[in-house]
């Protein structure tokens, strides 16, 4: 099974928790003289089995990024690495629109209303943002395609 396959995996693992969660409290009471919808006992015994299986997969997929090695570094480096460029993204192309006035009132209706001006170079934080987003789509590429190319290690 290749990487890729193991992640699709763990996604619907964590979508059947999610279900089953919300399948157990919506079954955990009931009204007297009713039967609950679904038996909560039965469903968690699902769950429980699906967290296994969860674990599992995550143990396998934790595994292989640590062994595989990319562009001089472990595949858990590249995530990492992903991770904080989204971050730095995002705090980049906040700042950017902050200093740009998005949301805000951006007119002045009298002489004697205050102006706003910017305290960062907007046109500077939107070329950072720009070389941000380069650099994501080149690392979550790499990411993607290396997902496509490895096999899972047991």
């Amino acid at each position: 099974m290749k990487l890729a396959e193991a992640l699709a995996l763990r996604a619907d693992a964590a979508r059947r928790v999610a279900q089953l969660r919300t399948r157990v409290v919506a079954s955990a009471r009931y009204q007297e003289g009713e039967a609950p919808a679904e038996d909560p006992a039965s469903l968690l015994a699902e769950a429980g089995e699906v967290f296994g299986e969860l674990e599992e997969l995550i143990r396998r997929i934790n595994r292989t990024n640590a062994a595989t090695s990319v562009d001089g570094g472990s595949l858990t480096d590249a995530l990492a690495r992903r991770d904080v460029l989204r971050l730095r993204h995002a705090l980049v192309t906040s700042a950017a629109d902050a200093a740009a006035g998005e949301g805000q009132r951006g007119f002045r209706q009298l002489r004697s209303e205050l102006k706003m001006i910017p305290a960062l170079p907007v046109a500077e934080l939107r070329r950072q943002a720009d070389d941000l987003a380069r650099q994501l789509r080149e690392v979550d590429t790499l990411i993607q395609r290396t997902n496509w190319e490895v096999d899972l290690l047991d």
